[in-house]
């Protein structure tokens, strides 16, 4: 469909100057030829000139009108190659999948998936912004990315949830650890350990605050950071930090260190979330992006690591 800057009067204007005739332009514009005039008419009144000669053999541009055209037709020059560059634009943005996530998943499980998508979708333009969670989310709302990645213990307003999947708490030890020895432990046994362990800002952290508080827990850290994936290079000795799986995955599958889950149910709530503004249509490549991003979280779920301690307790899901 062809796209036109111009105002309705111009429009009309620049075909009657080019065809010479009320009538050819009518036809070219699809429109009546009363339409046409009535146009002319209203731009001749607005700009108090006459712009053409009604002559026996068709319509003849005055000197005024001359001019005009040659402002008119330069101006729809630009226009028509900025409507080019328009299109240009939302075929790129066609081609581009913009994800937002927090640090835990930046550090390895992220660059995986892009990784991999890569490989079916070359063509793909791909962005990546690493933020706290709460930033995460306004990524999103304001539209400045198409997915986010985060953990989240509640719904947010004006975020739809394209995938939701529980990602338990795990303590994070070296793989000697005397706990690594229990196939789970409880916040207790984690407490009288070497903390190293996230800010209060963190889903994590916040919700082994409450287990202690609930418990009648006190410690005091270690080593305390914003940056979880920084925390566990420096896991050594008696240490234990908090991570989800995801976040610890290769150095746990390399052997170097050794997740177990919690025992309390405070630490089994948090869940993982992939999201998009609310209302809002993803093209065709993001909703692939989305299903590979899928796709790679469910994998992982399918790992059983450890045990819960009461009788017939299913295996801990692994996010």
């Amino acid at each position: 469909m062809n796209v036109s800057l111009l105002s309705l009067p111009l429009r009309y204007f620049l075909e009657v100057a080019r065809t010479g005739s009320v009538n050819q332009a009518a036809q070219r514009l699809h429109v009546a030829a009363s339409a046409v005039s009535r146009q002319l008419g209203k731009l001749e009144d607005s700009l108090g000139v006459v712009l053409f000669e009604r002559q026996a053999r068709g319509m003849a541009l005055t000197e005024a009108g001359g001019r005009l055209m040659a402002h008119a037709s330069a101006h729809d020059a630009q226009a028509l190659e900025l409507v080019e560059q328009l299109h240009g634009l939302s075929a790129q943005e066609a081609l581009r999948v913009r994800v937002a996530c927090t640090e835990g998943f930046a550090a390895s499980f992220m660059p995986l998936v892009m990784s991999s998508f890569r490989q079916v979708a070359p063509q793909v333009r791909l962005q990546l912004q690493v933020a706290l969670p709460q930033e995460v989310s306004a990524l999103v709302a304001r539209g400045e990315v198409d997915l986010a990645l985060k953990y989240s213990v509640a719904p947010e307003k004006g975020l739809q949830v394209l995938h939701s999947a529980i990602a338990p708490i795990y303590a994070i030890m070296p793989a000697q650890h005397p706990l690594a020895r229990q196939r789970s432990v409880s916040v207790a046994d984690v407490v009288r350990y070497p903390l190293l362990i996230g800010a209060s800002g963190i889903t994590g952290r916040q919700l082994f605050d409450l287990s202690c508080a609930v418990q009648g827990l006190r410690y005091v850290p270690a080593v305390e950071s914003n940056f979880s994936s920084a925390l566990l290079p420096l896991l050594s000795g008696q240490d234990v930090a908090l991570a989800s799986y995801l976040t610890a995955a290769r150095w746990v599958e390399a052997g170097l260190l050794a997740a177990r889950p919690f025992d309390e149910v405070q630490l089994q709530q948090r869940r993982l979330q992939v999201l998009a503004v609310e209302g809002r249509e993803l093209s065709a490549l993001v909703r692939q992006f989305t299903q590979a991003l899928v796709s790679a979280i469910e994998q992982y779920g399918k790992r059983k690591v450890g045990r819960r301690k009461a009788a017939g307790g299913p295996a801990a899901v692994v996010l």
